[in-house]
């Protein structure tokens, strides 16, 4: 049982090293969460120009001239 308290105490160390971890984690737990909705907020905004592109596509699209260009 001391092993396992002198782990967690680290030599005096473990005061600053635990609370350490968990600024850590409570930081990278964060950037998760912002990325994640970042990547939402994304995919939303790209669905919504995908529909409306597919709203202004013109009938004869694909035609072109005798010169390869395009209309």
């Amino acid at each position: 049982m001391d092993s396992i308290r002198a782990y967690f105490e680290m030599d005096g160390y473990g005061i600053y090293v635990w609370p350490a971890f968990a600024v850590a984690a409570v930081v990278l737990g964060g950037l998760l969460f912002a990325s994640l909705r970042s990547v939402r907020a994304s995919e939303e905004t790209l669905k919504k120009l995908e529909r409306a592109a597919k709203r202004q596509v013109p009938a004869d699209e694909g035609e072109s001239d005798a010169n390869g260009d395009r209309r």
